[in-house]
């Protein structure tokens, strides 16, 4: 692998960690808002300082032999113990167990990054290794020490992740599921990449030479596991919001006959809210709702809940479920009022009024079953010419 193979996956982590920024700006407290950036942080660095011409770099500004190698194994354990930290977070629980549970790995991998510290200080690497440096510092003491350590950390890591996320991707569904089956298949990836540098180290330990699998085929392996297990971090991320704001688009649409019939009804010369047009549509969505509450308590005093009833026995009686032939009955409810402040276009009723709140229904109204009923139900529109009639 050239230096291009790990700078393009660096720049994708340093992309998707500008987008992350603001939200983190507006909402530092949220633990697994900062685990994410902490995970895309060191993943972007990783693959940074792990490109060869990079590790040349380092090595020649800090004037210190393969200094670029406890740098790498330092961020390795790092972003393993940040991945272990956001599954926990991820997965929620009582605060102060998710709070305990992170605490523990992070300290337990900060002891090894402190360990690989202190190893290489003590230890002896004079010869600069770009690629080979696992398997060329195999039998050195100390550095022997060093890969062996920062190996098993990963390892652990990758172990643990995989259990974690097999085990709960068993009691979701969705797009968490499917999220929590990719990070899987990244790590079995990592796996591969751990299971290739410990043949290549214990192969240097027994006398023998497969420093191919080190130089070879463990570098892609983990690049292809990082970007794998990034896809699976992001898409439940990505996909739930994506898929909650098509549902807020499609209940803001549903709730548009509904909205309509209770505005023509509203004070005259009312200021409307307007929003941009890039308002999240969930916003979009609340203001709709409060439009329409603000009209049923317009047109409170006109609801009559004899044709409610009315409405409800006939949505009944044509076999409607319960549910539906409330909406029905609320349908046509609302429907009549509206035309009954059309025919009182001087405010008699509400100014004789002293009550200006809609009658009680049997239970929260749904919003979107009454504009669904306003457009298609038969016995709405029956309540709409009988209404017509009297007011003519």
């Amino acid at each position: 692998m050239n230096g291009q193979d790990y700078y393009i996956p660096a720049a994708a982590m340093a992309t998707a960690l500008a987008f992350k920024l603001p939200a983190l700006r507006n909402n530092w407290r949220d633990p697994l808002l900062r685990s994410v950036c902490a995970l895309l942080t060191l993943a972007g660095a990783v693959f940074t300082f792990a490109a060869p011409p990079t590790i040349e770099a380092v090595n020649h500004w800090t004037g210190v032999p393969n200094f670029s190698a406890p740098l790498v194994y330092c961020l390795i354990t790092a972003f393993s113990a940040a991945c272990l930290v956001l599954i926990v977070n991820w997965r929620g629980g009582p605060p102060e167990q998710t709070r305990r549970v992170s605490r523990r790995w992070i300290l337990g991998y900060s002891a090894v990054i402190a360990a690989l510290t202190l190893l290489f200080i003590v230890g002896d690497a004079p010869v600069e290794r770009l690629r080979d440096f696992d398997t060329y510092y195999a039998n050195t003491p100390l550095m022997r020490e060093l890969i062996a350590l920062y190996l098993v950390a990963h390892n652990v890591a990758a172990f643990v992740m995989v259990a974690m996320c097999w085990r709960w991707s068993l009691q979701v569904r969705g797009w968490l599921r499917g999220g929590l089956m990719i990070i899987v298949l990244g790590y079995l990836f990592n796996l591969s990449y751990d299971a290739t540098k410990m043949t290549a180290v214990v192969a240097r330990w027994a006398g023998h030479d497969l420093d191919w699998l080190s130089t070879s085929v463990a570098p892609p392996v983990a690049s292809l596991g990082a970007l794998v297990s990034a896809v699976g971090f992001v898409l439940p991320l990505v996909c739930q919001r994506l898929s909650d704001s098509l549902q807020n688009w499609a209940t803001y649409r549903r709730l548009g006959t509904l909205w309509h019939e209770v505005r023509t009804s509203g004070p005259e010369g009312a200021p409307g809210v307007r929003m941009a047009w890039w308002t999240a549509a969930e916003l979009r969505m609340i203001q709709r709702e409060s439009d329409i509450h603000d009209g049923f308590l317009h047109l409170g005093p006109y609801f009559d809940q004899s044709h409610r009833d009315d409405a409800l026995a006939r949505a009944l009686a044509a076999g409607s479920d319960e549910e539906t032939a409330r909406a029905v009955a609320d349908a046509a409810m609302v429907a009549a009022a509206v035309r009954a402040r059309a025919a009182d276009p001087e405010g008699r009723v509400i100014g004789a009024s002293e009550e200006g709140a809609p009658p009680a229904a049997d239970g929260p109204r749904d919003l979107v079953r009454i504009s669904y009923a306003l457009r298609n139900s038969p016995v709405v529109a029956e309540c709409r010419r009988q209404a017509a009639l009297s007011g003519s």
